[in-house]
């Protein structure tokens, strides 16, 4: 939980670099909230069937759009891409495929063009 907590701090932070672990810690406790609030969407009767949405799960999904994409793009910044190729979401079935590796791999060795190593920071 503190890696998600870390995440939502650095709301808009879209420099520096982000570990494996705070990335996937915050993907887990952001869909695991998301799907809680569904729960709770459905419970308090505000779920539309249509359109497959709930009016609380909708307002946190909005409101962690940001946080999101700034850890998506640290994420990045550590396996020393830029942040725009965080735009591979767009591209049907193969950009998130794509991304999924790239978040997967392991940190860039050393400091690069981003800043230090966050696990060298901890020793």
């Amino acid at each position: 939980m503190n890696w998600y907590l870390s995440a939502v701090k650095k709301y808009a932070v879209f420099s520096g670099r982000a570990r494996r672990k705070e990335y996937w810690y915050f993907m887990l406790f952001y869909v695991i909230g998301a799907v809680i609030l569904g729960f709770i969407d459905g419970l308090l009767g505000t779920f539309d069937v249509d359109s497959g949405m709930g009016i609380i799960s909708s307002i946190y999904v909005l409101g962690m759009i940001i946080p999101s994409i700034a850890v998506g793009v640290r994420r990045l910044h550590d396996t020393d891409r830029k942040g725009w190729w965080l735009l591979l979401y767009f591209v049907p079935f193969i950009g998130p495929i794509v991304l999924i590796i790239f978040f997967a791999q392991q940190s860039y060795l050393g400091e690069n063009k981003y800043g230090p190593n966050p696990i060298d920071e901890l020793i």
